[in-house]
Formats: C-alpha cells, sequence, structure tokens
C-alpha cells in the first residue's frame, strides 16, 4: 500500500493526442477507484471510439492492483508502454485508454511504443495544465469538543501541529473538525488532553487517503 500517491480529480477526463504517419493515438485519462470503474471506463471509451483498430487500456490502483492490454497490438508495444506512463508519474487509482486509428503505414514496435508513450504523456500534460493532478496521502480526521473558552488557543494548536480545521459547529461547545497527516495527530491528542488535565476530548478516526 502507498503512503501517498497522484491522481487525476474526480470526475475530470484528460485528452492527448499523437500522430505518427497519419495513425492517430488518442489518450483518454480519468479517475477510477476500483477495477469495476476502470472497466466502465474502458467499456465507455471502446463505445466512443467504436470505428478505432485498436483502444490500449492500463490502469493502476492506490492497492497495488494494476493491469494493461495491448488489444490487439503487438506484445508489449502498447498497453506496458502506456502503464509505465502512469507509473513513471506516480499514479494511482488511473485508468488511461490510448485509442488508435490507423493511419496505413506500419510504425514497427519501436514506433508504436514510442507513439502509445507520448500520447500517454499527453493527456497527463493535459491533466497537470489543467490543474487537475491531486496529491492523496493518508490523513487522520480528529473531532474535538471543547469549552469556547478554550477556541482560540485549541485552533492555534492545531495549526502548531500541522493539522487543518476543516470546519466548527458552535453549539452547547465547540466542535472542531480537525485533519492531518497520519501520525502527526498524535502529539496534537495529547497535548490536548494535557491541557485538559487529563480529559480525552479527542474522537480520532480511522485514516483515509484525501487531499490534503
Amino acid at each position: 500500500m502507498l503512503d501517498s500517491y497522484r491522481t487525476i480529480a474526480g470526475g475530470t477526463e484528460a485528452t492527448g493526442e499523437f500522430v505518427d504517419r497519419k495513425s492517430r493515438f488518442i489518450a483518454q485519462l480519468c479517475h477510477v477507484s476500483s477495477e469495476a470503474e476502470a472497466e466502465e471506463f474502458i467499456a465507455t471509451v471502446r463505445s466512443r471510439h467504436h470505428d478505432a483498430r485498436h483502444n490500449v487500456p492500463a490502469w493502476i490502483l492506490a492497492d497495488g492492483r494494476e493491469r494493461c492490454s495491448d488489444d490487439g497490438e503487438p506484445q508489449r508495444t502498447s498497453g506496458m508502454p502506456t502503464l509505465e506512463v502512469l507509473r513513471g508519474a506516480g499514479l494511482a487509482d488511473v485508468c488511461c485508454v490510448v485509442t488508435r486509428y490507423f493511419g496505413g503505414a506500419l510504425l514497427g514496435p519501436g514506433g508504436l511504443v514510442r507513439a502509445y508513450t507520448a500520447a500517454a504523456q499527453e493527456a497527463l500534460a493535459a491533466a497537470e495544465a489543467a490543474g487537475n493532478v491531486v496529491q492523496m496521502t493518508m490523513v487522520t480526521r480528529v473531532t474535538a469538543t471543547i469549552p469556547y473558552s478554550a477556541y482560540g488557543r485549541v485552533e492555534r494548536m492545531v495549526s502548531d501541529y500541522g493539522g487543518k480545521v476543516r470546519d466548527t459547529i458552535f453549539s452547547e461547545d465547540v466542535q472542531m473538525n480537525c485533519a492531518f497527516l497520519t501520525g502527526k495527530e498524535v502529539p496534537f491528542v495529547a497535548a490536548l488532553r494535557e491541557l485538559a488535565s487529563g480529559e480525552d476530548l479527542c474522537v480520532v478516526g480511522e485514516p483515509t487517503f484525501q487531499e490534503f
């Protein structure tokens, strides 16, 4: 399991294109969170480009699973190069499908590797240019319930220990919903316990991958 990774923002799709001797290579890149979502995206692209010679898929999940296919191209000339672009960029929870419209000239194994690599790189560059590549890391949520008199001090403590206050609810007490990079919450919780003379004022959630 990764500690952190980059991915494509949910709800977005990036496209890049490379042309060699009239063959068009169109890479389509999006966020997926499961094998089922990857297969759904692959099916969508195949339907979109049903008249293309090849629709070459590659995907990587944050749990380490990955898969690619040459979809009828010579072995290791298309799927693996596409997957290597995703790996090299530190991406996970992503799927890329490169569509090829055959231009009439054979490109040879080396030419195919270069073309599929270039198309995938173009899609990644488009995602980065649009600000749609995000960093995911292990984040732990901490909910602190404190008296109003301690609010200002605890807010500063959150910042001092590297956390962020996501939202605050003011009722009988103040409920501060905070986020910390996993591990950073431990000294904050200890410091707040000390401030409260041993009373535990925090509920600590399970670590999950989030933007921070």
